[in-house]
Parts: C-alpha cells; structure tokens; sequence
C-alpha cells in the first residue's frame, strides 16, 4: 500500500493550529489518502451502528478516506471514501499512527 519511499520526505506537523479539531488534534485532512481498516462496501446498508469497523473476510478491497496532496478540494473531506487494493503502492495514500491517552 504505501510507496517506497525512504524517507525522502519532511512533514511539518501541527503547523496550522486555526484548523485544529475541538479535541486538539491537527493535520486530520490532506497529505495522504487514508487506509482504515473497514472492508469496501458499495454503500452502508448492512454497517455497524455502533461505529465500529465493518470488516468482512471475504471482501479482498479496503476503504481509504479523506484527500491526498494531489486530490481535488471536493475530495479532501472525511466523508470522501473509495476502494483500494491492500497490496497496492502509490505515493498518495498512507495511514495514520493513533495512542489512546492513559
């Protein structure tokens, strides 16, 4: 999924505060396409209510979400959502790294 890249590229975190969420969190939209670990489904009939993952182990495709450094504005939002492949590569899609506060 993510392109091999090594390193080559620096990324300045948090450095618009005026676009942080209610909860302090920074840099939630834009940089990369978003890997989450919900299963592609054409629409949300049949998904859990509870806002847990909807994973089925026979759907090979993942969901990604939000807008990558090359994706239109109209893409750069949460509820934007398409199919990828989990062993694809490309330089516009990535995950992010999340801690549960103790």
């Amino acid at each position: 999924m993510l392109a091999p890249l090594r390193g080559s590229f620096k990324c300045w975190v948090c450095s618009r505060p005026d676009g942080n969420t209610a909860q302090g969190l920074c840099d939630m939209a834009g940089n990369v396409l978003e890997w989450v670990e919900d299963s592609w489904h054409d629409n949300y009939k049949g998904a859990p209510r509870d806002g847990s993952a909807w994973v089925s182990r026979k759907i090979y495709r993942k969901v990604t979400r939000d807008g990558a450094w090359d994706s239109s504005a109209a893409a750069m939002r949460s509820a934007s959502r398409g199919p990828c492949s989990p062993d694809g590569q490309g330089s516009g899609s990535g995950f992010r790294i999340v801690r549960t506060p103790r």
